[in-house]
Formats: C-alpha cells, sequence, structure tokens
C-alpha cells in the first residue's frame, strides 16, 4: 500500500508485508522545477485551484502508483477530502486508521519492527 497525505505539503509512506517505510516523495523533482509537494501540497492546491490540483491528485497518483508498484493508494491528510473522484485503485483513510495504526505500531516488540539486518 502507498500511502500520500495531503495537506500543508505530501506525506508519503510505503507498507509492505506489515513493514512501514516512511518516504520523502514530497522533495522529489516532478516538472516545471517544481516538486511533487509543489502540485499535491497547500501550494499546489493555491496555485492552480481546486479542479486542476485534483486533475494532479489524478495524475500523480497513477504515476506513483505504478512507479512503486503498490497494489493500491490511501489518500489522507487534510486536503484529502477536497478530491471528490478517486483515482483507480484509490481510497481515503480515516484520521482514526492512522491514530490506531500508529497504536498497533508502537506495540510490537522492538524485534519485530522495522529494521535492517546487517550481514
Amino acid at each position: 500500500m502507498l500511502f500520500l497525505g495531503l495537506g500543508t505539503g505530501l506525506g508519503s509512506a510505503m507498507i509492505v508485508d506489515d513493514v512501514v517505510e516512511p518516504m520523502e516523495l514530497a522533495h522529489l523533482p516532478y516538472k516545471k522545477g517544481k516538486t511533487y509537494e509543489d502540485y499535491l501540497g497547500l501550494r499546489g492546491l493555491e496555485r492552480m485551484g481546486r479542479k486542476k490540483w485534483c486533475k494532479y491528485v489524478t495524475r500523480i497518483v497513477e504515476e506513483l502508483r505504478g512507479a512503486m508498484n503498490a497494489d493500491y493508494v490511501v489518500l489522507g491528510g487534510g486536503n484529502s477530502a477536497k478530491v471528490k473522484k478517486l483515482p483507480p485503485k484509490t481510497r481515503l483513510g480515516k484520521n482514526e486508521n492512522a491514530f490506531l495504526g500508529g497504536f498497533r505500531l508502537w506495540s510490537v516488540p522492538k524485534d519485530k519492527k522495522n529494521r535492517i539486518d546487517a550481514d
């Protein structure tokens, strides 16, 4: 699953085999010298207006889902409710679920948390 948080900026994380991997997709260059955050964050929404911003949300969600080989995308964050038509294989997340997931993650024993095994 790819999570994208549409808020002041752009949050991102992948969850693969119950492992949460925070990402910084927001700061990657996208187009015209701007980043993904410049298009999907609050700056993009204010610069382009809701209708054009929603078109970019759809386009970028589909591009990132394909690039990350994610089964589906969850959109969260304060501006996610402004997306009226969701891209394919995308659903809206709920803040309650984010809190529940965080609590579950914190309750996992240390030896089971996301770690890198050194050879």
